[in-house]
């Protein structure tokens, strides 16, 4: 399965050149993960949050074309892999069939001082049609 989150480019993420300003890619990013969580998981970051973290342990990033102001960027995510309290995820940004930029990051859920501890079995469930393990 996959996830699709569509991103107009803005004003805002773009720099002088009219280009996008590639720390932005990463709030993109982010914002796809979070809209994965909400829509596909139906665990909102507002709610999971509350007990719970999952902060980006690790991130690779490769940026092949640049994008425009205007542009309408698809990320699709997928997931790559489900661990006892990791999920890794690579999300892929394309524009008119074209390849923006691809990242792989690994998220890990944490208790709410930073320390991993297991998915519950719901999310574990959701999170592994995405990566088409089992749960």
């Amino acid at each position: 399965m996959e996830f699709i989150f569509p991103q107009k480019v803005l004003f805002k993420h773009c720099d002088p050149a009219g280009i996008v300003f590639y720390p932005r890619y990463f709030e993109m990013i982010n914002d796809c993960t979070e809209a994965f969580f909400d829509q596909a998981l139906g665990c909102p970051f507002e709610t999971l949050l509350q007990e719970a973290g999952v902060p980006t342990v690790q991130i690779n990033t490769g940026f092949q074309a640049p994008s425009r102001h205007g542009d309408a960027l698809i990320l699709t995510l997928r997931g790559d892999g489900l661990g006892r309290s990791h999920f890794t995820q690579n999300i892929t940004a394309t524009c008119d069939g074209q390849t923006r930029f691809t990242c792989q990051s690994t998220l890990v859920y944490t208790t709410r001082q930073g320390q991993p501890q297991p998915w519950p079995d719901t999310l574990r469930h959701h999170l592994a049609q995405f990566t088409g393990e089992t749960p």
